[in-house]
């Protein structure tokens, strides 16, 4: 009896796409093109649950419904292979981390190959490949040969960078020096969380109450020499450019809050030398104090303001110059440099117990808004630059060194956080904005230094600005500032320049060699590996443990043989840089290897590029909405200024799949014990059954609950289109006698014809959950059909085949055709035929509904009313009554308006 069997059928059209190289797509498209990509995903050890498959499913319908549609389509498959798991399990076993790695993705790529996606795999790359990131490196060499252009708004080559003639004078190593500043990829001290017991830094979210996520191991913070990416550079570009691009609006706002893009002033406050800063108490200090004041405004008003602050000053950045009048104390972060400096002898001791105290936590809680705030006084004061005015200089964690310049000027009468530090520490709160009549604030509590209020509003207590409104006193105190040189108008960025470096062994390695002396000490200086000497291959080690505990930070790679990490070329001595890239590196290009991964001279042929680019559709989870999207878009810009790509914009349309949670409505992990293995699915219901049914849930983005009884309903729904055109009778696999050629009847066309058009249209709008909805009826109706004509049939297993595609091919082959339906022309739909021949009309009296007919579609007012009133129930409803008025809305309904 050939019943429907998904284990049979399945293997053997995905044996035959492969043999066949059925969905290879040529080097060049031969029509018009369409790239689809999914987000590739990264090869565990525990292999896909079944949360993967529903982008991957929604991507393979397009791909395959835009083949039948005459497209040439690009879509391929990889891995996103480097990761701390695998270097974990290096760790553990004393194994390679490559050996895991790609015992992992063969895993992956037998159970992407076991749902049926027709990806073309002759394109399969993994960003562990050292051919891949041999341009991986590659890329990250044009970042450390380009500078921006801030006037032209583009990165340029380095050789291209205006060295500074007093630069000149001093040699080739300042010209050089001077050229390090200024790159996109440049070293910097940046501050880390460094967990000694682990050996490695880790991100903010892998640090809770001050200790490693894993293991629960102190961390600290400290400063370490990484790698930075100047991303920050390109931050207007990457928020203007947004507004053009296919995208959730919800996702671009996301890109947009994390750029963080304001417009304010920066102001430098006057702390002069260590001998001279101000301190109450001492009257000649004080005098002393205001004169080196005084003296340094008259400097600055000569020289301008210097687009580096000098050690004199502490340079602030604020959205409100407005409210500089109203600046009762500063705050610094507890890692600024000046802390030492500024603090006096007698608060030496608290200052630093609490710098201590604040090395053990993340930016995430320093940043808490219901966390107590908490500081210390320094013993120093600041002079307010727009009165003279002496501030106290106070340390306090809820301030980050990483983020504007470390330093604010606290106005607590209308900032939160500012007012309450003040309340806390019994500093003074000065209104200097009258917000008037308002339903926000009480007005009289704000002026009384009682309320905190953050809006707009007129200007008090500030001297010859008093009765501005905000935005003029903005206008006019930073236009002032700047003709006195003690500040000027500025955009800021909460985005931060990109930390691009890890201590660990498995990732790609940095083409970037350190000068050594004649000691095997660095110089400093720095040069690129050779583009011919790419690329630079990991080596093998014995050992791959980070650091130990209570060791000085070191890499793993720093432990590599003296031959791999001390190369001699041309007679000098050099070390390679031994941290390694973050996993975001391989992701932030590969959509462009893809087009031309086998190309040994080339990261990508510039005409294959052009053919092919931009990507068409994106898909992929939302989790990605911020730091892939923001890094790959930065890399990509970058090759486009530097002329190495055609596009601004790597992706035209984003898609971000709705997660699917466990059927407890809860996140799928191995912790809950709720993860569904695709393996198990297939094996008891088939490939096609999990596809159907993850697109049959609900919408694309929604998240949704597994539901192993909704995988066995549409499995059903299979076991019916089976049945609609097998003999489930006959000893051997044949059409259902049913099956005949002869002309559909005009009903199973409209029902055919509505069916194509729905499935149509809700493909192209990528809403599978109806399309499928709609599939369904049509194979109830033509259940019931005693006679089914085969070429309805035929169309519907093309419309089918994007969904189930494996019986799809199946069914396609029985009704006597042999070769694949992966390239046949999609259906067309007859748009008379999708109209109804006849509808329903409610009737009412008095709106109320008495009646129902059925009439031709299309009739008009005058027919509808004389069949309403030829029908019998409502002829007698009318029957000794006046009516009044007739309301006809055609197609829809008519009403008697009676008396």
């Amino acid at each position: 009896m050939p019943r429907y069997t998904p284990a049979t059928i399945e293997p053997k059209w995905q044996r035959y796409w492969e043999e066949h190289k059925t969905f290879k797509t040529p080097d060049m498209p031969a029509a018009e093109k369409r790239y689809v990509l999914d987000m590739f995903p990264y090869p565990s050890g525990s292999g896909l649950h079944v949360g993967h498959p529903e982008g991957y499913t929604a991507t393979d319908i397009v791909c395959r419904f835009s083949r039948m549609n005459g497209q040439c389509v690009l879509h391929p498959m990889g891995f996103d292979a480097f990761g701390l798991p695998a270097e974990e399990h290096a760790i553990k076993t004393n194994t390679p981390p490559r050996v895991n790695t790609e015992q992992n993705i063969g895993v992956f790529r037998r159970q992407l190959k076991m749902l049926g996606f027709s990806y073309d795999w002759d394109r399969e790359l993994a960003t562990t490949d050292v051919e891949y990131f041999r341009w991986t490196q590659w890329i990250f060499l044009v970042l450390f040969d380009t500078w921006f252009d801030a006037e032209q708004q583009r990165g340029r080559p380095i050789g291209e960078l205006p060295i500074p003639a007093e630069v000149k004078s001093q040699g080739e190593v300042a010209v050089r020096r001077y050229q390090d500043e200024h790159r996109l990829a440049y070293q910097s001290d940046a501050l880390v969380n460094w967990c000694p017991e682990l050996g490695t830094v880790l991100a903010n979210e892998e640090v809770i109450d001050g200790k490693s996520e894993r293991g629960s191991h102190p961390v600290v913070r400290m400063p370490l020499r990484q790698w930075m990416l100047r991303i920050t550079a390109y931050a207007d570009r990457l928020e203007k450019d947004l507004q053009p691009l296919d995208w959730p609006e919800g996702i671009k706002k996301l890109q947009r809050d994390w750029i963080g893009r304001s417009v304010g002033a920066e102001v430098d406050f006057y702390v002069g030398q260590a001998s001279s800063l101000p301190s109450r108490g001492t009257e000649d200090k004080g005098q002393e104090t205001e004169n080196a004041f005084e003296k340094w405004k008259v400097e600055r008003a000569t020289a301008g303001f210097p687009r580096k602050s000098d050690d004199d000053v502490l340079r602030i950045y604020t959205t409100r110059p407005d409210t500089l009048f109203g600046a009762t104390y500063m705050v610094i972060a507890p890692e600024h440099p000046f802390v030492k400096r500024l603090t006096t002898p007698e608060h030496k001791a608290a200052v630093e117990k609490y710098t201590q105290a604040a090395a053990s936590k993340s930016d995430r809680e320093r940043q808490e808004v219901t966390k107590t705030k908490t500081g210390v006084f320094t013993g120093a004061y600041a002079i307010n630059p727009v009165n003279g005015q002496p501030v106290p200089v106070w340390v306090a964690d809820y301030v980050l060194w990483g983020y504007g310049t470390g330093a604010i000027m606290a106005v607590p009468a209308h900032d939160e956080r500012d007012f309450e530090f003040a309340q806390q520490f019994n500093l003074p709160i000065i209104a200097v904005v009258d917000p008037g009549d308002s339903n926000e604030v009480n007005r009289q509590e704000v002026l009384a230094g009682k309320q905190c209020s953050v809006e707009d509003g007129v200007s008090i207590n500030s001297d010859g600005y008093n009765g501005l409104t905000t935005a003029d006193f903005k206008r006019r105190i930073t236009a002032n500032l700047a003709k006195a040189g003690l500040g000027r108008e500025a955009v800021n960025y909460k985005l931060r320049d990109w930390l691009f470096s890890r201590q660990r062994f498995w990732g790609e390695p940095f083409p970037i060699l350190h000068e050594l002396d004649d000691k095997g000490q660095p110089t400093g200086l720095i040069r690129a590996v050779d583009e011919k000497d790419l690329p630079v291959d990991l080596p093998h080690l014995d050992d791959y443990r980070p650091a130990k505990a209570g060791e000085r930070p070191q890499p793993p790679l720093s432990r590599a043989p003296k031959e791999w990490l001390e190369p001699v070329i041309d007679g000098k001595r050099y070390r390679r840089e031994t941290n390694t890239m973050p996993q975001w590196a391989g992701s932030c290009w590969y959509f462009l290897r893809f087009i031309d991964p086998r190309n040994n001279q080339r990261f990508i042929d510039a005409a294959k590029e052009k053919a092919w680019m931009p990507i068409d559709l994106y898909v992929g989870g939302a989790e990605h909405a911020v730091l892939h999207l923001l890094y790959s878009r930065f890399w990509h810009k970058v090759l486009f200024d530097r002329g190495y790509v055609s596009t601004a914009e790597p992706f035209r349309k984003l898609v971000n799949q709705g997660m699917i949670l466990g059927e407890n409505g809860e996140k799928m992990s191995k912790a809950r014990g709720n993860v569904v293995n695709p393996d198990d699915v297939v094996r008891e219901h088939g490939a096609d059954s999990l596809r159907l049914f993850e697109m049959f849930m609900g919408p694309l983005e929604a998240v949704k609950p597994w539901s192993t009884a909704g995988v066995v309903g549409v499995r059903g729904f299979l076991d019916r289109v089976w049945r609609l055109m097998v003999d489930d009778k006959a000893e051997e696999l044949k059409l259902n006698e049913s099956v005949q050629r002869i002309a559909a009847t005009e009903e199973q066309l409209r029902v055919l014809h509505k069916t194509i058009k729905q499935v149509t249209n809700d493909i192209q709008r990528m809403e599978f959950n109806t399309a499928i909805a709609r599939m369904m009826e049509f194979t109830n109706f033509f259940t019931k059909q005693s006679v089914r004509p085969r070429v309805c049939l035929e169309q519907f297993v093309l419309i089918l085949s994007p969904f189930a595609p494996h019986v799809a091919e199946e069914l396609w082959q029985l009704l006597g055709h042999g070769q694949t339906l992966a390239y046949e022309q999609w259906p067309k739909f007859d748009e008379e035929l999708t109209k109804d021949a006849e509808i329903e009309i409610p009737v009412q009296i008095n709106g109320k509904l008495r009646g129902k007919l059925i009439v031709p579609a299309g009739s008009d007012q005058a027919s509808i009313v004389a069949a309403a009133r030829a029908d019998e129930r409502i002829a007698g409803l009318l029957a000794g009554k006046e009516v009044v008025k007739t309301i006809v809305v055609p197609g829809k309904l008519v009403n008697f308006v009676v008396k």
